[in-house]
């Protein structure tokens, strides 16, 4: 096993990954097509990982142990704790620079991309369902309550569990 390669493929899971069990995909296609671990690695990492104390998202510090002994743990313990040090680094750099007009531009650019990846998720989710009455209600329904911001996230899901209730 190449140190380097294991310690990228850990860093690489950590940073696309939500946290948690998140990397578990990615280290798992990447591990087993190498055969540096196996299924039972990953089963008694996980398994060490539920019954510790802490955050989930430490069990890869297990299985970098079962899969290179103590230098694979550390490799996976400085995979894990980098991403949240790049975190603070673009946030320390976002303070410094929010008001120039680059970084203001580029913050709408993103948020204008995530409302259209929502509106995409969005119509995937009515195509499976289908486009009826009931459907575009909810959807009006929670988008008329959800944009007068004084309504909190959780009733305007409330409100769509009901009417999905009421049309059923």
């Amino acid at each position: 096993m190449n140190p380097l390669t294991y310690f990228l493929l850990a860093l690489k899971a950590s940073l696309l990954s939500t946290g948690g069990f998140g990397n578990i995909p990615s280290l798992h296609d990447d591990l087993l097509s190498r055969h540096w671990a196996t299924e039972r690695n990953f089963a008694e990492a996980l398994a060490v990982g539920q019954i510790s104390p802490g955050p989930n998202g430490l069990w890869i510090i297990s299985l970098g142990y079962l899969v290179n002994g103590v230098p694979g743990a550390l490799l996976s313990l400085a995979a894990i704790t980098i991403p949240p040090f790049l975190i603070l680094g673009v946030e320390w750099l976002y303070h410094k620079t929010k008001h120039h007009p680059a970084v203001e531009g580029f913050v709408r650019g993103l948020a204008l991309s995530t409302v259209g990846v929502f509106a995409v998720v969005l119509h995937r989710l009515l195509s499976d369902v289908g486009f009826n009455a009931r459907t575009l209600l909810i959807c009006a329904a929670s988008l008329a309550i959800g944009l007068s911001r004084k309504v909190p996230v959780v009733a305007v899901l409330l409100a769509a569990a009901v009417v999905g209730l009421i049309f059923r």
